[in-house]
This record gives C-alpha cells, sequence and structure tokens, in this order.
C-alpha cells in the first residue's frame, strides 16, 4: 500500500534536526521512531500519532482525527489524522509537537 510521500517528507523535516529520530517501514507506511518509540507517520494519506491513551482520546475528539482503525482492533494511545488536519504547515507541525512531546515523557528503549 502506498503512503503519501510528500506527507512523510513534511515529516521527515519538522524531524530532522532532532537527536534520537529514526524512520522505518511500518503499517504499510513510513513511521518515525524517537529513542526507540514510534512518535508519529505517515500510512496512505493519514499523519499517525503517537500521543499515549489521554492525548490520543482528546485529539480524536477534534475536526479531522479518528482512532487508527487499520487493523481488527484499534491501536491504543494512537491517533490519525485526515488531510483537512494537517493541511497548513503550523497544523502539521502542531501535531508532530504533541506527538513528540508524549513520546519524550517515555524512557528511551
Amino acid at each position: 500500500m502506498a503512503y503519501d510521500v510528500v506527507l512523510a517528507e513534511r515529516v521527515r523535516k519538522l524531524l530532522q534536526r532532532r537527536k534520537g529520530i529514526t524512520e522505518n517501514r511500518m503499517y504499510g507506511g513510513v513511521v518515525y521512531l524517537l529513542n526507540g518509540h514510534m512518535c508519529c507517520g505517515v500510512r496512505d494519506q493519514f499523519l499517525l500519532l503517537h500521543l499515549g491513551s489521554k492525548g490520543a482520546a482528546r485529539a480524536i475528539e477534534e475536526p479531522h482525527v479518528h482512532k487508527v482503525d487499520f487493523t481488527p482492533q484499534a491501536i491504543k494511545g494512537m491517533a490519525c489524522v485526515s488531510v483537512d488536519g494537517y493541511r497548513s504547515d503550523d497544523d502539521l507541525r502542531a501535531w508532530v509537537t504533541r506527538a513528540v512531546t508524549f513520546v519524550l515523557t517515555l524512557a528511551p528503549k
């Protein structure tokens, strides 16, 4: 399954100067790990975010956001943002920052 390479590049640019970032293929797309933890990713045209249980629950109440539901069960602690939710650079930066902020609370792997 293809993923939006333009979105992946936009995310990559936001994360490129941060230490501890690695990039892997996963979920039929690309994910960015921070200190060994999945931070955010791109699948199809969706932005995937690791926000923790509380952060994901709050995010899912916002427009253009839903549960990560491409597996038989929704992936806990994750949120999925559609194109209208990250179209502007400011919106994308805000979402990626939320994921980075959460992942930095986790002990490195």
